[in-house]
């Protein structure tokens, strides 16, 4: 979402860095870059203002004049003043001394809170609670089959004692079919007056005895219409109060059931509406001082740009909410609402939802989100994810396989993929990294389903040629191409890479080099990112460099080292190979390994 800020603040700083003291003029015409990339990415005026305000003051101070670099220390400040607009530092759930604890979600109508509901019970439940589902939204057709569907996702309980609307029609408030039936009986009672007015204007014997004067007849129809359209409403508006309940009875009821039920977490569902208005607002706030919940979560569409301001003050002023969730966070929209909400309204980012599975949900860390708008990469976040997708005793042994270069076998590669894929797409894997905002190109280019390639093509082998890929002649080699629905081609890339990839740990295993991390395997390459080729003759040798002793020169090359050890585009746009993917197979040389320097904490953890 934050790919156009983050690709305008990342070319002011590349300017920036060319200067080795900086003037006033410098940081007046940086801080003018960093205002225009705001204001176009949709954060608030006033949210703008106070952050270039704050930035220019502590860049004309002391702290840039004395530093050793000036340029570096400016970046270090608008990522300081970056984490104070989202929020500073990141706010756990309020979690009841005495269960159950009672969290409400409100919002407006299509923000997702009912996806959002079976994500929160579904990360709640992997730390150990025991979550409870209530459908409280009963007007939107269908909300509450959709929290079902979600509770049964995210492996909770859902609490439904009424069935909400399943006719399709989509009142704004509950008082509208009884509007409807009101209206219907005032019309009846018009038609009855003017029965009788025309009764009395033909001079003719009471209505109850037969007339055959047109006007009598045709007003006489008229009344027995409107009283039969006045009969109907009323039934419908009887039946609409029966089937939709009350949802203020329904949230009492899912907390009672919830301590009865000993559920040590209750999340209550509520209706939204299209737009802001009191009927809405008044009935959160009629479930909020029903339940006393220990927190109230305002679900925001970070996708609807200017609007999340106003919208969100007149949710505080509403609901008075304690904190604020991010949804369809993986959109392409320009994201100023993440940028504005929580220094508006006063109340954290606590939760963001970044894509539609239900485990696509993250806990926001401002400093983080910070980080990945300044393409300094998000590895905390990529460390969490591997510590719940990796099994410890198995990464362990995969990590003396691969330092010792003698025993890893497809099966083993197979394995680590797998385990790979459960934390998710590799896009935004890779988009974690640092420095990976200049390889955007080859990281759009890649295609998460060459990991199902692969797989498909170890499954086709037998397990004596996983485990000894030269037993795999032609025969079986076209053989496993007709298993796995592939070419004998792609068979023979993979194996050759494969090889490649063995060479390589052998290497380092005598020499050192590229630390070992496995599920993320060293290898020369990934699936789906091959890089862009030739861009015309022959390809000047390489020569053999030494580390920069410039911190730009030395970021460079080890960005540069990273570029080609995954196939991506490198500075020169030089070839780039695929270890398991469809490119040519090249392998990094020995300076790049020595350059490519991975976080010690993501290798000390794998690795």
């Amino acid at each position: 979402m934050f790919n156009s800020l983050s690709d305008r603040l990342s070319a002011t700083f590349k300017n920036l860095r060319t200067r080795g003291k900086l003037s006033e003029a410098d940081i007046d015409e940086t801080l003018r870059e960093i205002r225009r990339a705001l204001l176009d990415a949709d954060v608030a005026v006033a949210v703008v203002r106070e952050f270039i305000a704050a930035v220019r003051e502590r860049a004309l101070g002391a702290e840039v004049s004395q530093a050793i670099n000036p340029a570096q220390q400016v970046i270090k400040i608008v990522g300081d003043e970056l984490v104070e607009i989202l929020g500073g530092q990141p706010r756990n759930l309020a979690i009841a001394k005495n269960p159950p604890t009672v969290i409400m979600l409100a919002g407006l109508q299509g923000a997702g809170k009912t996806t959002l509901a079976g994500k929160l019970a579904h990360a709640l439940k992997g730390q150990g609670h025991t979550p409870l589902l209530v459908a409280a939204d009963l007007q939107r057709p269908n909300a509450v089959q959709q929290l079902q569907v979600m509770g049964e996702r995210a492996g909770g309980a859902v609490f439904a004692p009424h069935p909400g609307n399943t006719s399709g029609a989509d009142y704004e408030d509950t008082s509208g079919p009884a509007s409807a039936a009101e209206a219907a009986a005032n019309e009846a009672l018009k038609a009855g007056q003017a029965l009788n007015a025309a009764i009395a204007a033909a001079g003719k014997r009471p209505f109850w005895q037969r007339s055959e004067d047109p006007a009598v007849t045709a007003a006489r129809q008229a009344a027995e219409a409107a009283q039969a359209r006045a009969y109907d409403a009323a039934a419908q508006a009887a039946n609409w109060a029966v089937a939709a309940g009350n949802p203020i009875e329904v949230s009492e009821q899912g907390v009672q059931y919830a301590l009865d039920k000993h559920h040590s977490i209750v999340i209550v569902d509520t209706a939204g509406r299209t737009g802001v208005d009191a009927a809405m607002m008044q009935q959160a706030a009629d479930i909020r001082a029903a339940i006393n919940p220990d927190d109230v979560l305002f679900v925001i569409d970070a996708m609807i740009g200017q609007d999340a301001v106003s919208t969100a003050q007149a949710f505080l002023a509403g609901v008075d909410f304690t904190g604020v969730v991010l949804s369809k966070l993986d959109g392409d929209a320009r994201g100023g609402a993440a940028l504005s909400v929580a220094k508006i309204t006063g109340r954290p980012i606590m939760f963001a939802s970044t894509g539609e599975k239900i485990t696509d949900f993250e806990v926001f860390h401002p400093d983080r989100m910070a980080s990945r708008i300044l393409d300094m990469g998000d590895i905390l976040t990529l460390i969490e994810q591997a510590e719940q997708a990796f099994d410890a005793d198995e990464a362990a042994k995969m990590a003396a396989k691969v330092t010792s270069g003698e025993g890893f076998t497809l099966a083993d590669f197979l394995s680590q993929m797998q385990q790979v894929k459960k934390m998710g797409s590799m896009k935004k894997m890779l988009a974690m990294m640092p420095g990976m905002g200049q390889m955007k190109d080859a990281i759009d280019a890649f295609d998460d389903r060459e990991v199902d390639r692969i797989e498909a093509i170890i499954n086709s082998m037998t397990p004596a040629e996983r485990d000894n890929p030269k037993l795999i002649n032609g025969s079986r080699r076209a053989r496993i191409a007709r298993g796995s629905g592939t070419t004998t081609t792609a068979v023979n890339q993979l194996l050759d890479r494969f090889a490649g990839a063995q060479k390589m740990m052998r290497q380092m295993s005598r020499g050192g080099g590229m630390p070992s991390v496995p599920g993320m395997p060293n290898l020369p390459g990934m699936p789906g990112m091959a890089g862009p080729g030739k861009r015309g003759g022959k390809q000047a040798p390489k020569q053999k460099k030494g580390k920069s002793g410039n911190p730009a020169k030395r970021a460079q090359q080890e960005r540069e080292a990273m570029a080609r050890a995954l196939g991506g585009p490198t500075a020169g746009g030089g070839p780039a190979g695929s270890a398991f993917g469809l490119g040519a197979a090249q392998e990094p040389s020995e300076e790049d390994l020595k350059n490519l320097q991975l976080p010690k904490g993501l290798a000390g953890l794998l690795g």
